[in-house]
């Protein structure tokens, strides 16, 4: 690691400060598809390490890393094993002391994936639950039911699993377990203080190694209603619609308890930890996760789910601003994350091409039906919305890959998939492998630079030699080069957590000043839009577009940034 020190900067070092996540730049690495240090195919704690000198000359202030512990990769690491050691195909507890160390001499902080809301069906609590008799303590930490029927081989409920097929998994002995997701994702009993007790000490494992914070997985889903009878599908599908926090499964009163008791271990630190919820609830619901009682923050997918339009990203800002606000938390602006479509792929698609998100699911392809999609165009208004989204108060997260523009990879074989939406919706859903296939760091190297060797997890497809780093790091109009001026110059941006829009002719074009001066405006339409008198005597800093702009004059589906 000394070697690796001497490479980066030292003004960089972390200072203590409360409030750095409020603003901060995250970037998200999955681990398995990030950097493979020992060409297995497969990404490793040791290979993010040799990669962050990437990192500090990207500009990011955080890394959100999903996860890393030890599992079946039944839903890419999301079933975990054991919550406090590392998965031996990614490194050891040894090799992640070592890559926190270096993160935070390079001045980035560490957010780490927690999965509360499930294990693993080989987690030892979960063995030990099938080795056990119904009724047992051990069953308790899960939710286990008596089958339905004459003979009781019928589920508790027809209720449906994220993933597709019946909630319920029979064990053999006349009772079922509940997995909203896989069936190697058996829910946790979050009413049973062995399992808050355990987390808790979870959360402290982490953060005495130096973890700054949690991305808390599915935050919205731990405390059940299980009252019998449990009600039909299609009477929790009514209740979903209503989001009024009264469906038996998500979004529930009961998390407040749960959750302030993790804000009491968070401000055991100094500075605090911090945490931030992935929460699929309606705009309205987000406060409880938000609170600086609770978890502090909480994702907002809005622009992630709008279509590329002047009126609905104001309406989103609007709202989102109002609602930091109201609750003192910050803004968590996302376009991609590894669970959606890329947002260069969905913003070439279509205009009459909708993306279905329900619950963290977002599927380009429906039916088995591969829409049309316009690469140029989707790159153009993705490296748009991206300067947008850079120049607004708030924290930005960042997903692998973005940065280099990279799109969605549909054409992956049957036998190579791994999402297990796939494999329980054959036909119907592609799941999200496309968007977690192994970054390229060299045009040409094998597994074009993601590890030494040709092997890759998922397979990379030949387009990918020109969207690598080697390739876009020469080029000062590539997308890689549009990120790294972005998030140098967006410190000079963040001032006050605030901003005022400025008014301009046309329903495409929108802008907003920051209390900087700095002003972001975005060309939403097809045809070039001109700016009036007062803002053409301004500098044009950056673009979205690769060429230089002409003064007073944004091009269509392009941001710029004036001072």
């Amino acid at each position: 690691m000394t070697d690796l020190l001497a490479h980066l900067d030292a003004d960089r070092v972390l200072a203590p400060d409360r409030d750095w996540w409020r603003q901060a730049a995250v970037y998200q690495i999955y681990p398995r598809s990030f950097a493979d240090a020992n060409g297995d195919g497969i990404g490793d704690l040791t290979g993010i390490t040799s990669r962050i000198p990437y990192l500090v000359e990207l500009g990011v202030d955080a890394v959100w890393l999903s996860p890393f512990y030890p599992s079946a990769l039944a839903d890419g690491g999301y079933d975990v094993d054991d919550y406090r050691d590392v998965d031996p195909k990614l490194g050891t507890l040894a090799d992640f002391d070592e890559m926190i160390a270096a993160l935070h001499a390079a001045g980035i902080r560490l957010i780490a994936d927690i999965v509360p809301n499930h294990s693993s069906n080989r987690h030892e609590w979960f063995r030990e639950a099938l080795a056990s008799p119904p009724g047992s303590a051990a069953r308790e930490r899960y939710i286990f039911r008596d089958g339905e029927g004459p003979d009781g081989t019928q589920p508790p409920s027809d209720w449906q699993s994220i993933f597709g097929g019946s909630a319920w998994e029979p064990v053999g002995d006349g009772q079922f377990y509940l997995h909203l997701f896989a069936p190697e994702q058996p829910d946790l009993n979050w009413a049973n203080r062995e399992v808050r007790d355990d987390f808790l000490r979870t959360i402290r494992f982490w953060a005495d190694r130096g973890v700054d914070g949690f991305r808390v997985d599915v935050a919205h889903g731990l405390a059940k209603d299980l009252t019998a009878p449990l009600r039909s599908h299609a009477e929790l599908e009514a209740t979903k619609l209503a989001g009024d926090g009264s469906h038996p499964l998500w979004d529930r009163e009961e998390l407040d308890e749960i959750y302030a008791e993790w804000r009491a271990v968070f401000d055991e630190y100094d500075p605090p930890r911090i945490a931030v919820a992935e929460a699929w609830v309606a705009p309205t619901r987000r406060h409880r996760y938000a609170a600086p009682t609770s978890l502090g923050q909480a994702f907002n997918f809005d622009l992630l789910r709008a279509n590329f339009d002047a009126g609905e990203f104001q309406e989103i800002v609007d709202r989102n601003m109002v609602f930091a606000a109201e609750t003192g938390s910050s803004n968590t602006w996302v376009f991609s994350n590894h669970d959606v479509v890329r947002h260069a792929t969905r913003y070439g698609l279509p205009d009459d091409h909708t993306v279905e998100y329900d619950l963290g699911k977002a599927w380009l392809l429906s039916g088995g039906v591969t829409p049309e999609v316009d690469v140029e165009r989707g790159l153009r208004r993705a490296r748009a919305a991206t300067l947008f989204l850079l120049g607004l108060p708030g924290s930005a997260y960042l997903y692998q890959g973005e940065e280099l523009g990279v799109p969605e990879v549909p054409a992956i074989p049957d036998a190579a998939r791994q999402d297990p939406t796939f494999f329980r919706n054959a036909g119907v859903e592609v799941g999200r492998d496309g968007c977690r296939v192994p970054l390229p760091w060299t045009a040409n190297a094998p597994s074009f630079g993601f590890g030494p060797t040709d092997a890759a997890h998922l397979p990379q497809p030949d387009w990918f030699a020109s969207y690598a780093v080697s390739v876009q790091e020469a080029d000062p109009g590539s997308t890689l080069s549009m990120y790294r001026r972005a998030l140098a110059l967006r410190h000079e941006l963040q001032a006050e957590e605030k901003l005022a829009w400025v008014t301009l002719d046309g329903p495409d074009v929108l802008a907003y000043q920051r209390p900087s001066g700095w002003i972001v405006v975005t060309n939403f339409g097809t045809a070039p839009a001109e700016l009036p008198p007062p803002l053409t005597d301004r500098e044009i800093v950056h673009s979205s577009e690769p060429a230089p702009p002409t003064p007073g004059v944004v091009p269509p589906e392009t941001t710029i940034w004036l001072r």
